[in-house]
């Protein structure tokens, strides 16, 4: 039997990360949220998290700088990064850094589920742990 899934969310934006939270509990997800990167590396554990929800834009420690820390602990867990940041090479950044999926704000609830849906299957806790990206369907 697979544990629930655990979402991080990692914004420095309260309202942001209520929206959040509030919209995976609606999901039926468990999340933890964090103001800062600096927070949430505090408290990881490998393995601890099923995916991760953060801004680019963050006092101390950005989003990719996040990004780029845990890819060199070896951190397979998806990232998925939602931003108001449209530069066309940040987001050519993030995906290069493992980015699962960059998402400019706003970000429909739907679009944002069914990335969460894909990556939590990427990470093994989906119903079918197939590995694809989300679909239009």
């Amino acid at each position: 039997m697979s544990k629930a899934p655990l979402v991080a969310i990692v914004d420095d934006d309260d309202a942001v990360r209520e929206a959040l939270s509030d919209l995976l509990m609606v999901l039926d997800l468990s999340c933890r949220t964090f103001d800062r990167a600096e927070a949430f590396m505090a408290e990881f554990v490998p393995d601890r998290f099923d995916c991760l929800i953060t801004d680019v834009s963050m006092p101390g420690h950005s989003g990719l700088d996040l990004l780029r820390h845990l890819r060199s602990l070896r951190s397979a867990m998806p990232v998925i990064i939602v931003t108001a940041d449209t530069n066309p090479a940040t987001r050519s950044r993030a995906m290069r850094g493992g980015a699962y999926a960059y998402l400019t704000k706003p970000v429909s609830s739907d679009v944002l589920f069914r990335y969460l849906q894909s990556a939590l299957r990427h990470a093994g806790c989906g119903p079918d742990g197939d590995g694809q990206g989300p679909s239009d369907g």
